[in-house]
């Protein structure tokens, strides 16, 4: 069925080739080199066909008429190589007059003659005046000059007989003589038609010139996709075939343009435009092409192409016949390959195929008319290339459409691949690093040497270090994935100030500077938002000005910039007397693993995400993170963010107090430890111990069933990840068992990222791998206790 339509179409197309439009030109035939027009008004273009008197070899001036007996007839338009006088052939090079006379309608006035290029060199005369020529005639190759130009001839008003004298000479050509008509009309029709074909062919040529450039930007700046390319080529390439040849409207543009310059474009434009489009439906198609049939194909028009560049023009210019079989080959085989991408569902393919047969049009007509069997039908070969190119847009649209989507799909995949490699890495990094820390806490209370008091410092400070790293990686990634979720609760700002300053007093009383806390009188109320984001920002910001600051002092300020009865705008600021940045290195800071120098990693370490984790988590939340800095001198990092107020006034916050852990506060507790990793179990089970708790250890979900017991256990400290059954299937099965002890998460990955799944089963707290001794205790205290008191 889809042959059959395929078939349809085709002689659709082709037939509409040889249907001659109404209103075409229309000719009287010359008889004996006469052509009798008195009974033929002229009021359209009438062809100049019929016979013409002809002398070989002799340039017959209109006063000659001692020439009138070696003239021959020939039917006009006459190519004279091949033509068989006397028995002979004549060749291609040589020169010959034609002569005609038109007998018009008496009154006859404002009329024209159109002329168009012959092979190669012409002077007309009408009656004796000499009124046309191009390039220059001559008897043999001295004084010989070719050259292709449309001109129009206008008559003399009230004119009833018109002779004309055509001499044409050609030295260079393989064709000699005239192949297109020689029209007659009025001056308007003429000038119209001729308006109408430059303009048609200007259209057309900046169209494909305009496409041809998109689709170089295109591959050029992006795509880097060769059939977009080859697709650029061949539109630029074949536009000088609209412009360059057939009614040379270039030649008119440029009337002193080169012949032999003009004459070598045109015939490899031709060549190459045949070979790039080959190779263009190989690189769109490559599965439903035969690569051997396009390498054949292209070799022939490079071998072609360069012929015409190189060698004379009696010899480039024969092979156009030659080449017509590779034409016609083309001309079946594309609308196959693009029959075959569309069977197989290629992207584009179904508007492939209908421009493949815009494109048989097109050729079809071009064919038929070098042949002389059809007019040039301007205006159909314009909407079959308009109609061919603009299909061709779409399928080249459509395929980078494709290679966008399966880009975005491949990306989008990349991303969930790299997300959850992070996820795996976190995890596997962090219980390692549980291990670590816990261990270097306990070996800390178990009253060490001084010396290994600081080697112990120092270890702890760099699995901390190296702890903060795998977190800003984590949390980057969670934010460029999206993947991010803000609070909106309330939240004191005051309080979030105060504790951070107390974490971090202990930093910069180390390097010996001053960190102090600068707030507003007017901060009165707490705000809605997310306190655990804003802290981390506000953290970040610290942290960084005490890691940069060798000397003086930081201050962390929140000032109140505006207030209404229902919110407040506030500027939250930390002021530094650090390091500086040049004002060439402060847009790059926020830049992910950026730094201002590449020595001052190595210098003050990091890795460069903590100010692009801030600046992003502010842009999230309708803010954004700015700087004023002068290098040598210091820094102010400031945030304005407008916040809903909540009613009422905070009460000051107390900094937190750590508090010694040797009071037993565990002192008979039951608690069943479920972890896989000996050495998680090693460290838990010895805070737990020196707590005072009494642990039972399992290593997968399914003994924690097992094991459990209600009537001892107080508390289940359960790991996410583990083999056999996982933390979230065994606690599913506990609250399925109506058992309603406390069970808390412990987990290798940001509480955030697990919190959503973990409560839907059923954990009442989670604690993150590698846990702090202070946070552990006091989630296990406050469960305990409120177990107790239920």
């Amino acid at each position: 069925m889809k042959i059959r339509w395929f078939v349809y179409l085709l002689f659709f197309n082709l037939s509409g080739l040889v249907i001659k439009p109404a209103g075409a030109t229309n000719y009287v035939a010359a008889v004996h080199g006469v052509l009798d027009l008195r009974n033929h008004p002229v009021t359209s273009k009438i062809e100049l066909r019929g016979y013409w008197q002809f002398y070989w070899n002799r340039l017959v001036s209109p006063n000659d008429t001692a020439g009138i007996k070696n003239r021959l007839l020939v039917e006009f338009p006459f190519k004279w190589n091949g033509f068989n006088r006397k028995g002979q052939e004549l060749p291609p090079y040589g020169y010959a007059t034609y002569l005609l006379t038109i007998l018009l309608p008496r009154g006859s006035k404002d009329l024209s003659i159109a002329m168009p290029d012959v092979y190669c060199a012409y002077r007309l005369y009408v009656n004796d005046k000499e009124c046309a020529s191009n390039g220059q005639v001559s008897t043999s190759r001295t004084g010989f000059v070719p050259h292709w130009e449309y001109k129009a001839v206008d008559l003399p008003a009230n004119i009833d007989t018109i002779r004309l004298t055509l001499q044409v000479a050609n030295f260079v050509h393989s064709k000699g003589g005239v192949s297109k008509p020689i029209f007659i009309g009025p001056r308007e029709v003429i000038a119209l038609a001729r308006y109408r074909a430059a303009a048609i062919d200007l259209l057309l040529t900046g169209c494909l010139i305009m496409g041809g450039l998109f689709f170089l930007g295109l591959y050029l700046l992006g795509s880097r996709d060769k059939a977009i390319l080859l697709f650029a080529l061949f539109s630029l390439v074949y536009s000088y075939r609209i412009i360059g040849t057939d009614n040379y409207v270039l030649h008119s543009l440029l009337p002193n343009i080169s012949w032999y310059v003009t004459a070598r474009i045109e015939y490899a434009s031709l060549f190459l435009g045949i070979g790039l489009f080959g190779l263009y439906t190989l690189y769109l198609y490559p599965l439903d092409i035969n690569k051997r049939i396009v390498a054949v194909v292209n070799s022939i028009c490079a071998l072609f192409a360069l012929a015409s560049l190189v060698l004379p023009p009696r010899f480039f210019t024969q092979l156009v016949n030659p080449f017509l079989v590779v034409m016609l080959f083309c001309l079946v085989y594309i609308p196959y390959v693009y029959s075959q991408a569309w069977r197989n569902q290629r992207p584009g393919s179904v508007y492939a195929l209908w421009s493949a047969l815009a494109l048989m049009s097109v050729f079809g007509i071009s064919l038929f008319h070098y042949w002389g069997l059809i007019p040039p039908l301007q205006i159909v070969s314009f909407l079959a290339y308009l109609t061919f190119f603009f299909l061709q847009s779409l399928v080249l649209a459509h395929r980078v459409s494709f290679v966008l989507k399966k880009a975005k799909a491949d990306a989008e995949q990349g991303l969930k691949a790299k997300s959850e490699f992070l996820s795996t890495m976190s995890h596997e990094i962090r219980t390692p690093l549980n291990s670590v820390i816990g261990m270097s806490h306990l070996l800390l209370k178990n009253n060490p040497r001084p010396d290994q008091v600081e080697q112990l410092d120092v270890m702890l400070f760099s699995a901390n270090n190296l702890l903060s790293i795998v977190n800003d990686v984590l949390d980057y990634n969670k934010i460029e994935a999206g993947k991010i979720t803000l609070e909106y609760i309330e939240m004191d700002l005051a309080a979030i100030a105060r504790n951070v300053v107390g974490g971090l007093q202990t930093n910069a009383h180390d390097k010996g500077i001053g960190l102090r806390l600068d707030l507003d009188k007017n901060l009165r109320h707490k705000v809605m938002g997310d306190p655990t984001r804003i802290s981390q920002v506000v953290t970040n910001l610290v942290h960084n000005a005490i890691k940069f600051t060798p000397s003086g002092g930081v201050v962390l300020g929140i000032e109140v910039k505006e207030e209404t009865e229902t919110s407040v705008t506030l500027m939250v600021f930390v002021k530094d007397t650090g390091i500086g940045i040049p004002d060439a290195k402060q847009k790059l800071i926020f830049e992910r693993f950026t730094q201002a120098d590449s020595s001052i990693s190595r210098s003050f370490g990091g890795t460069g995400l903590g100010l692009a984790i801030s600046k992003k988590i502010l842009e999230l939340q309708d803010s954004s993170l700015q700087l004023i800095s002068q290098e040598g001198v210091g820094s102010i990092f400031y945030f304005i963010k407008t916040f809903v107020k909540v009613a009422g006034e905070p009460q000051p916050a107390e900094l937190k107090a750590n508090t010694e852990d040797a009071d037993k506060l565990l002192n008979g507790i039951h608690i069943l430890l479920v972890d896989d990793n000996a050495m998680n179990v090693l460290v838990a089970q010895t805070y737990l111990k020196r707590w005072g708790a009494i642990t039972q250890v399992a290593v997968n979900g399914q003994e924690a069933l097992d094991l459990l017991d209600t009537s001892k256990h107080r508390l289940v400290l359960m790991d996410l990840q583990m083999p056999v059954m996982d933390g979230y299937e065994a606690t599913k099965r506990i609250r399925a068992n109506g058992i309603d002890i406390p069970v808390i998460a412990l987990t290798a990955n940001l509480p955030k990222d697990v919190e959503e799944d973990a409560i839907k089963v059923g954990f009442d707290d989670i604690v993150m791998k590698p846990f702090l001794p202070d946070e552990l205790r006091g989630k296990v205290l406050y469960h305990v206790f409120k177990r107790r008191q239920g």
